[in-house]
């Protein structure tokens, strides 16, 4: 019986973020230049790192990567609320359903696991910086990278497979502008107790022990950065500290916030604005605070700026 039921939904309705027409107008429009301006900040910067080889360093290395992530990110789930938001058909098909929420959450994944890497790199960057060069290496950077991306995406397998395989009987309109894996658990007719406990572990694994991991390595930083006795030096170290601690904890927080939390406590409202967080807002920020804000990438936009006016 369960197979039959998983089987005959062959698509799902997303509801989406208003049904409200004004509403839909602005959220169209909104939502396009947010995408605008991720995709083009994001590109622009790994475009910076690719033809300035100053800049062909570990810690540009991975806000290459960061910025490949976002681009992705963005690019799964961004195009289709912009067409659901002024199309009457607001349907996904079953498989289109799986293959968002598989890359979605593999991708959400590798993002936190790279702002670790990252936090990990500044910090011997800054606390042992007579070292750096040795201890992050090029094959370190490729091996920390390529984990990061393989970790995530077969834990997405797992998840995937056990939420795709629920047998969804209670209805296929999903309260959520797209395919993730509380608002779907919510449709099935079986216990997802099993699913749940599976995202705990993996959450802990990935989301707690990299936000535990970013937060150790600040700890280090601004101990360090306290020793600084320029006061201009200072007070430059803990701006850009705090900026990048700003977006890592939000995003840390709304993912932790989604899957870690008592299975009692879903709001579909609120859900949604958490979502829109980490999958919509993060990506957007991410190259303004750790990149645009950055001296060497400014002075290699406005070199090559020069050279182009020429």
């Amino acid at each position: 019986m369960e197979q039959s039921n998983q089987t005959s939904v062959s698509s799902f309705i997303l509801l989406g973020l208003s049904s409200v027409p004004y509403l839909q107008v602005s959220y169209f429009l909104l939502f396009l230049v947010i995408y605008a301006v991720t995709v083009s900040g994001n590109l622009l910067l790994i475009i910076v790192v690719r033809i300035d080889t100053q800049l062909q360093t570990p810690m540009y290395f991975f806000l290459s990567n960061l910025s490949f992530i976002d681009i992705c990110f963005s690019s799964t789930i961004v195009p289709k609320i912009l067409v659901d938001t002024l199309s009457s058909d607001k349907s996904i098909s079953f498989i289109g359903c799986a293959a968002q929420m598989y890359f979605s959450l593999a991708l959400g994944a590798t993002e936190c696991i790279i702002l670790a890497v990252m936090a990990y790199d500044r910090y011997v960057a800054i606390c042992n910086p007579l070292r750096y060069v040795t201890i992050m290496g090029k094959k370190l950077c490729i091996s920390l990278a390529v984990g990061s991306w393989t970790l995530s995406f077969l834990n997405s397998v797992i998840h995937a497979t056990f939420t795709f395989r629920l047998p969804y009987c209670k209805s296929t309109h999903v309260n959520h502008f797209f395919c993730e894996m509380p608002p779907l658990f919510r449709l099935s007719c079986k216990d997802t107790l099993f699913n749940e406990i599976a995202v705990y572990i993996s959450g802990g694994l990935i989301a707690l022990c990299s936000f535990m991991l970013t937060i150790i390595s600040y700890f280090h930083i601004i101990s360090t950065i306290l020793k600084i006795r320029s006061t201009k030096g200072r007070y430059k170290a803990f701006s850009t500290c705090a900026s990048h601690l700003t977006v890592v904890s939000l995003y840390y927080g709304t993912i932790m916030f989604m899957y870690l939390r008592p299975r009692h406590s879903y709001s579909p409202d609120r859900d949604r604005a958490v979502s829109i967080l980490y999958t919509v807002i993060t990506p957007m920020l991410n190259p303004i605070i750790y990149s645009i804000r950055n001296k060497d990438v400014k002075g290699t936009l406005r070199r090559t700026l020069a050279l182009k006016i020429k």
